[in-house]
């Protein structure tokens, strides 16, 4: 029963005894595709999906749940061909959207630059009406209303190294914000291939945060910026604990983000794109190994999910379920996520159209789409 869970409640039945009854939490699973946002949900024992996708001819490259108020919003980033990038919400669980009358997030005109897309939707942990958003051009937006309208943070846009940043070979995305409950004023951001940064004083400064982490494609292998960070995920036990997939090199950081330690030993292959950690256990993650950078595909041509419960002292690999025979689903940055369901549900997509899901800490697998549009991106939590 991926990303459920059941609770007792106890009802008086029409001769006086008590029973116990299960009720039931429901779940919320969004994937943003090439062509779409397909929407499913789980209250009981199977799932549902919507009959059609929303945006359709649309690449939806971010999705946000954000549950933080007294009703969950979604956000969605999409982007027309026609039309251009947009940031859509919901405020009934995806049934209907709304666009805001003036762009949401766009580039002011003395910046010279103009929005490509997306990448990244974040509700702040610490801030309950913030939301942010990272784009390409890399940028980070700041938003006060909870997705409607964006503010560029200008000292990140202005950062002095921003001159020697590179496109990736997806284009130059800023795709990983994390803030801290702890603090709303340390926030990391994650770009490529520009690295890791971190501002502790709400966005007013920025400082590279990569020592450790090695850029094996550059003369120079250890910059202090020029990384290609591939995805960045906070522990769930540990807020300093953070776990980074690089293009090449798996990584753990102890000091948020100061200084970072390989941790890919024992894996197939430290290429890859998704790092994930588990919403309630510490010193527990996933991420799903590629092939190489110049072979996209599965490692080994196997589809597994790898999981470490030590911080990456060890891996094991999880493909209970899933595929046994020679697979070429990749999985991108952002198409594989944990929910906050307890065991915790994990879900992830690939370039094939196909979605998979555990309910069980993702020791057993069911495939739950299949046929689908490019995965670019999957979201789930429990809404009710």
């Amino acid at each position: 029963m991926a990303g459920c869970t059941l609770a007792g409640v106890l009802i008086e039945d029409v001769e006086g005894e008590v029973t116990e009854v299960i009720g039931m939490t429901e779940v919320l699973l969004a994937v943003g595709t090439r062509k779409g946002l397909f929407i499913g949900r789980r209250r009981g024992g199977s799932w549902e999906f919507d009959e059609s996708p929303y945006f359709k001819a649309q690449a939806v490259y971010s999705v946000a749940l954000d549950t933080r108020g007294k009703s969950p919003r979604v956000l969605a980033g999409g982007d027309s061909a026609h039309w251009g990038p947009s940031v859509f919400h919901s405020d009934d669980l995806g049934r209907t959207w709304t666009e805001p009358a003036q762009p949401a997030v766009k580039f002011p005109p003395d910046t010279g630059a103009s929005l490509e897309r997306v990448w990244q939707l974040h509700p702040a942990a610490a801030e309950p009406d913030v939301v942010y958003a990272g784009t390409e051009p890399a940028a980070l937006y700041r938003s006060e209303d909870r997705g409607e309208s964006f503010e560029l943070v200008r000292p990140l846009w202005e950062h002095p190294t921003r001159s020697k940043w590179v496109p990736g070979g997806g284009g130059e995305g800023l795709h990983t914000v994390l803030t801290d409950a702890r603090d709303p004023r340390a926030v990391t951001v994650a770009v490529s291939t520009a690295g890791v940064f971190r501002t502790l004083d709400g966005g007013a400064s920025w400082e590279p945060s990569n020592r450790g982490v090695s850029a094996v494609f550059l003369p120079d292998p250890d910059p202090e910026f020029g990384q290609c960070v591939h995805k960045v995920a906070r522990d769930a036990a540990d807020p300093d604990r953070l776990y980074l997939q690089n293009h090449w090199g798996v990584y753990r950081s102890d000091d948020a983000g100061t200084h970072w330690t390989d941790i890919g030993e024992g894996l197939p292959s430290t290429f890859g794109f998704a790092m994930v950690t588990h919403p309630h256990r510490g010193d527990t993650a996933y991420v799903f190994p590629i092939n190489a950078d110049s072979d996209r595909v599965p490692a080994g041509r196997r589809c597994r999910v790898y999981r470490t419960g030590d911080a990456g002292r060890s891996w094991e690999p999880l493909s209970a379920g899933l595929p046994q025979g020679d697979h070429y689903g990749t999985v991108l940055r952002d198409a594989m996520c944990s929910d906050d369901a307890d065991p915790a549900g994990v879900y992830f997509g690939n370039r094939n159209g196909e979605v998979y899901a555990s309910a069980n800490d993702g020791d057993t697998w069911e495939q739950l789409a299949a046929h689908l549009p490019d995965v670019l991106c999957v979201r789930a939590a429990v809404v009710g």
